[in-house]
């Protein structure tokens, strides 16, 4: 994906729900965005979940949202095919 932008996001499988709690500061200092899902890290399961939550709370569809780093890790890296700005409204919901 060319055009878009990345995130970091880390994430928590076997949630009780799947929710986007918002972006955190981690120790290091970095910035990731928080996300359970209830699916299991087993077999693409919960990245899977990851990117259908992920489409829906930016407005995006599936196919331009893919993770590009850490697809067995809970710290993930994923690339959105669209324009940053277009969805500074949503990724502002998203950190409350």
């Amino acid at each position: 994906m060319t055009d878009g932008f990345t995130l970091t996001l880390r994430v928590t499988p076997n949630a009780r729900a799947n929710t986007v709690t918002g972006f955190v500061t981690r120790d290091d200092g970095t910035t990731v965005l928080a996300i359970r899902v209830t699916a299991p890290p087993d077999k693409g399961r919960a990245n899977k979940a990851v990117i259908a939550l992920l489409a829906k709370a930016l407005g995006v569809p599936r196919s331009k949202i893919a993770i590009t780093a850490g697809e067995t890790a809970r710290t993930k890296t994923v690339s959105i095919a669209a324009n940053k700005a277009d969805l500074s409204d949503r990724l502002d919901a998203l950190s409350h």
